[in-house]
């Protein structure tokens, strides 16, 4: 360590390579986002530097590289939870190694918001940009054409056109139904869905969250022998809220089609379901399974707390930053897919 003007001893990046028993290119190449190492290493070096406090030297390293040292992250909105811990989390991957975020909304659903943002970004204040593409929004491959860093989060293809950062959404939904059919369902709802369900026009739909999640349902219900009613899926349009949860699932109940299980396509409609449920006096889980998705922090403490699936956060806002990090490096050549599974967090809304 050498000795700062306040006399305290300051933390080198020699210093976090000896620590971390790595070499000082390795621990560099964690810093700037590049290099070949296995993800073991880059954790190892990153927690050595939270541990010792080791801050970059951001002003001088930018100048040096004709940086900002400023990447810009765009999300539709930052009122839905999962949006919201995306933002956070990007943030603190991004300060890990030296960054620092703008973080922007755009108007969704505007048919432009996405398209504007991508056509406004300015490279004198921000390095490259992390993109979270709306569901709805009226994009195409040619609007990722662009002479900028580029990564996309989120379940919206990107034609290859740009990295895509993802957990497989079709795998977790997969899984959902497959934990309510192992613990005791034989016959599933879905809430959630963004149009009338029909199988042939949700093949060939754009892949959002909605359609991939519906999609993993459809196919473990075929390996369980239990087909999909039609009638069991509530339509949610746009709107993934609790309200729209609780609306969902009545109409679903009043329908009069037994279920004894609810995959909901996120937390949030998922709470308005149990609430509905509730209501109705249907008991949870002795007569209704349910699970949601995100894990949001409020799944955990319901008077019910919520079975779910993670929305694996905790992998996709760090692995965002180091492949645009890379990019900004020219560390990367043709886009990628970046994708992992997800996992159940079970809690009291399943047996």
């Amino acid at each position: 360590m050498t000795e700062s003007k306040s006399g305290r001893r300051r933390v080198t990046l020699r210093d976090v390579a000896s620590e971390a028993g790595v070499s000082l290119k390795t621990a560099s190449n964690v810093i700037n986002g590049s290099g070949r190492m296995t993800d073991t290493t880059r954790l190892r070096v990153e927690q050595v530097i939270r541990e010792l406090g080791y801050r970059v030297n951001v002003a001088a390293r930018n100048l040096n590289r004709d940086r900002t040292g400023f990447i810009t992250l765009a999300v539709p909105s930052l009122t839905p939870p999962y949006l919201a811990e995306l933002a956070n989390r990007t943030i603190d991957a991004a300060r890990d190694l030296g960054y620092s975020v703008y973080v922007t909304t755009y108007a969704e659903g505007s048919g432009k918001g996405a398209r504007a943002i991508l056509k406004s970004f300015n490279s004198t204040v921000s390095d490259g940009m992390i993109l979270s593409m709306s569901e709805v929004e009226a994009i195409d491959p040619k609007d990722l054409e662009v002479d900028f860093p580029l990564v996309v989060v989120g379940a919206r293809t990107t034609w290859n056109q740009a990295d895509h950062v993802t957990p497989d959404d079709v795998q977790a939904a997969a899984m959902a139904a497959a934990y309510l059919f192992d613990h005791g369902s034989h016959r599933l709802a879905v809430i959630g869905a963004r149009e009338r369900y029909d199988e042939k026009a949700l093949e060939a739909a754009l892949e959002g969250n909605a359609e991939l999640r519906l999609r993993g349902v459809i196919e473990e219900c075929r390996r369980q022998g239990a087909a999909l009613d039609a009638r069991l899926v509530g339509v949610n349009g746009q709107d993934w809220t609790i309200g729209s949860g609780a609306r969902a699932m009545q109409q679903l109940i009043d329908g009069g089609v037994g279920f004894d299980g609810v995959v909901a396509l996120n937390d949030q409609l998922a709470i308005g379901a149990l609430f509905t449920l509730t209501s109705n006096g249907i008991k949870v889980p002795r007569d209704v399974q349910v699970i949601g998705f995100d894990n949001i922090e409020e799944s955990a403490y319901l008077q019910i707390p919520l079975t779910t699936m993670d929305s694996r956060l905790d992998w996709t806002a760090p692995t965002a930053v180091r492949r645009i990090l890379q990019r900004i490096d020219g560390g990367v050549e043709r886009p990628e897919l970046l994708t992992t599974n997800s996992k159940v967090i079970a809690r009291s809304t399943t047996r």
